[in-house]
């Protein structure tokens, strides 16, 4: 079984999740290289890694504070980005110009036209792309895709997705570049957008979106805090999608709902880790006993374990020659119903799909301009 290089791209937040990801697939994954623009935070990340076997049987990773240093001096098969949304284009492709198979953070980029770029520059160079939004692989939603996969929820009739979240002003400090329009949109671009892209799973390709959005309770950021779109799709289904971070004092739920002609389906929680509701037609052994559907170890925090199931689906996208089961097109796709979203929000019209050029850049001067941090 081939073993990559692999390297890590950005030792914020999220660093420690991927670096969990390749401990659970490291017969398949070694750690060559950290980068950070804070070399510091990438040491400290290397020298965890190094305290537990069998990382301490190998060669302790490289630090870098530029990724096209590491690039050049780690030659690493498999980049991971977790670095700033902002930053997710301009790495993605320097990496996939290097010849690297890449996994991107949510979201791919925050314009149309960098993502559409990735999407060719990878295809012309032979390399894969995946993006974390590690939520499909949570085992609520891995029904909830069997189920949609196999027909048995029948024609889509309507759906609801809302994230009710918290983050304060203390999560907004731990880094300048969050709340940015340029730099990583507002609570639909950077939390919300999980629940675009699972709607997108079970409802498929959208037709037209009409969008509210507002920043009600973070008046030092400059993006949203809150939104409310209505959806049609293609198929003539409706869904609502609701996202915010304004939820006091903490996290509250993270749901989907779908209803078709023949099933419905409510998954919760406060990341999507418990099947709430599912009845299908004809199927006695598909029923409401939310117990044969809550996972034998939910996970204890919103991350959940999609990021360990999403490596090893990369992985083995790999090994088979076949696209990731979440790949950049899938990525590109919630990222256009953001973007149709926040569009929606500031001209006050209905947009229809394909959206055609947007960035969320495009959003500044949507609301005043915010106050000391």
């Amino acid at each position: 079984m081939k073993r990559y290089r692999y390297a890590l791209i950005g030792c914020g937040r999220i660093a420690k999740r991927h670096l969990a990801a390749a401990r659970e697939n490291a017969g398949r994954l070694s750690l060559t290289a950290l980068c950070d623009l804070l070399p510091e935070k990438a040491r400290s990340l290397g020298e965890s890694w190094q305290a537990d076997p069998p990382a301490a049987e190998q060669p302790p990773p490289g630090v870098f504070s530029g990724h096209r240093e590491l690039l050049e001096k780690a030659e690493p098969e498999i980049c991971a980005i977790a670095a700033e949304s902002g930053a997710h284009a301009r790495i993605a492709l320097d990496c996939i110009e290097a010849g690297c198979h890449v996994l991107i953070e949510k979201p791919i980029a925050l314009s149309l036209s960098d993502a559409d770029l990735i999407l060719r520059r990878a295809a012309a160079r032979g390399v894969a792309v995946a993006v974390c939004h590690q939520n499909r692989f949570n085992p609520a939603m891995r029904q909830l895709s069997y189920l949609v996969s196999h027909g048995l929820i029948g024609k889509p009739y309507c759906g609801a997705a809302v994230l009710r979240w918290n983050r304060n002003r203390s999560y907004y400090e731990q880094a300048a570049w969050r709340g940015r329009w340029e730099s990583d949109g507002g609570a639909l671009m950077n939390q919300g957008i999980h629940a675009a892209d699972l709607l997108l799973m079970a409802m498929g390709a959208p037709e037209e979106v009409t969008a509210y959005s507002a920043r009600l309770g973070h008046p030092y950021i400059e993006a949203e805090d809150q939104v409310a779109a209505a959806i049609r799709f293609q198929s003539g289904a409706l869904a609502t999608l609701e996202a915010g971070v304004n939820i006091y004092p903490e996290n509250l739920e993270e749901t989907l709902s779908v209803f078709g002609g023949s099933g419905s389906f409510i998954a919760g929680g406060k990341a999507l880790d418990r099947v709430l509701h599912c009845r299908v037609d004809g199927h006695a052994g598909l029923t409401h006993d939310e117990a044969r559907f809550v996972p034998d170890a939910a996970p204890d925090e919103i991350y959940g374990e999609g990021h360990t199931a999403l490596y090893r689906d990369f992985l083995d996208a790999l090994g088979a020659g076949r696209p990731p089961l979440c790949g950049a097109g899938e990525g590109r796709a919630a990222l256009e119903l953001v973007l149709a979203i926040y569009r929606s929000a500031k001209t006050g019209k209905p947009v229809r799909f394909p959206l055609g050029g947007w960035s969320s850049a495009e959003m500044k001067g949507m609301f005043p301009e915010p106050g000391n941090r």
